[in-house]
């Protein structure tokens, strides 16, 4: 293992280069009224901009693992963060909502690169509870992301239009860039990297799709996390049209319920240990479909006001927080020899099946909140039914 530097400072340096994907999503959130109106396009259209970047996020994951295995974990984020670049400054010229679709696609391909080889570096540095510890040191990182990026992008709306958003984010990839080069060394030794070819990439694929605990663990944790892409796609329009709140009021609702998520996180590697991986994911899996069932309910009462959405959100978020960063350690854990094509494999499975989730739930999305809490409640019926093919044996 390639080590100069503690796991926290590894962990601090590369959640600081994951967040560039995380505020392209959340930062332009408050804005996403204003993109709309200003150019001319239906609520279904913005929305498209959220489901195109998760599309081809999760596509481009297929290519930067194995070449990171390949290569080594440094070239293919180079790259990625070229094409982010490349496609930030698309959106921010945008002159009409099928260009802004056209840069969020760019940006998705690239912004796919840092979060891929991200995991397998910390599957180069760690295995186990030290694995989930640095993933859940890194989520403290990404997690400001929900807290700071709508906070962000709403006091830029107030000094001029949504377009300095993405002038912003373009600043942001120039600094992940040079803590990349600067502060990053290379995890993968030269005796443990792989040949990057069809029938070589084909067949490590082929092992994977046939490893029941990989694709367990890769689909739960893809449903559970398509539950909070569902609530990025339509909390916009929620909370300013049908709780009438404005674009910094709406940062502070959606940072808020982000608490939950950064807040459990940090207790993963703690819980993992005292009730063993496995019971802990399934128990947290059943809390979240619990959640979710709850929110969904009371919606179809009529009971969904701005407070009792909130904190369903809040306590859903909590129950994420356990199991993503277990769910994807546990996928990646006897995948140490191709860890670049099982965390590429993993996140396009993840990202595609979130994609389509939120587009096929896209039609219903109203802007109203029972909608939003259905297809929630969607996402968590799924991942619970996955936590039933969950070995028994405590992990």
């Amino acid at each position: 293992m390639a080590r100069t530097l503690s796991l926290t400072t590894y962990s601090v340096i590369l959640g600081l280069v994951a967040a560039v994907g995380p505020f392209a999503i959340d930062m332009y959130l408050p804005a996403m009224p204003a993109i709309g109106a200003d150019l001319e396009a239906t609520m279904q259209g913005v929305q498209w901009t959220i489901v195109a970047y998760f599309i081809a996020f999760g596509l481009a994951q297929m290519i930067y693992g194995p070449w990171a295995d390949h290569s080594g974990r440094k070239p293919p984020m180079y790259t990625g963060l070229a094409l982010f670049m490349a496609g930030t400054v698309l959106c921010a010229l945008a002159p009409s909502i099928g260009w802004l679709i056209a840069g969020r696609v760019l940006q998705g391909l690239g912004g796919a690169a840092n979060m891929v080889v991200l995991r397998a570096v910390i599957r180069d540095l760690a295995t186990g509870h030290a694995a989930t510890r640095m993933m859940s040191t890194i989520m403290i990182v990404i997690a400001v992301s929900p807290l700071l990026a709508p906070l962000s992008g709403s006091g830029l709306l107030a000094f001029g239009s949504w377009r300095l958003i993405f002038w912003a984010l373009l600043f942001a990839a120039a600094l992940s860039f040079f803590l990349i080069h600067y502060a990053l060394p290379e995890t993968l030794t030269e005796e443990n990297r792989q040949r990057f070819d069809g029938p070589t990439m084909r067949a490590g694929i082929g092992s994977l799709l046939m490893d029941r605990p990989f694709m367990v663990m890769t689909f739960l944790a893809g449903f559970a996390f398509a539950s909070f892409f569902v609530f990025i796609a339509s909390a916009a329009f929620v909370y300013t049209r049908q709780f009438g709140l404005s674009p910094t009021q709406f940062s502070l609702a959606f940072a808020a319920n982000a608490i939950g998520f950064f807040a459990a996180s940090q207790f993963a590697s703690p819980l993992a240990q005292r009730l063993g991986t496995l019971r802990m994911i399934r128990l947290a899996t059943t809390g979240f479909a619990i959640a979710t069932f709850v929110g969904f309910g009371l919606g179809l009462a009529g009971l969904a006001s701005l407070p009792v959405t909130m904190v369903a959100l809040f306590v859903g978020n909590i129950f994420l927080g356990v199991i993503l960063p277990t769910a994807q350690v546990q996928a990646l854990e006897c995948h140490g020899s191709n860890a670049g094509l099982a965390a590429s494999l993993g996140g396009t499975m993840q990202m595609v099946a979130a994609g389509v989730l939120v587009g096929a739930a896209g039609p219903f999305l109203d802007g109203t909140v029972v909608p939003m809490q259905g297809a929630v409640a969607v996402c968590g019926a799924l991942a619970l039914g996955l936590s039933w093919l969950i070995p028994r044996q405590v992990g």
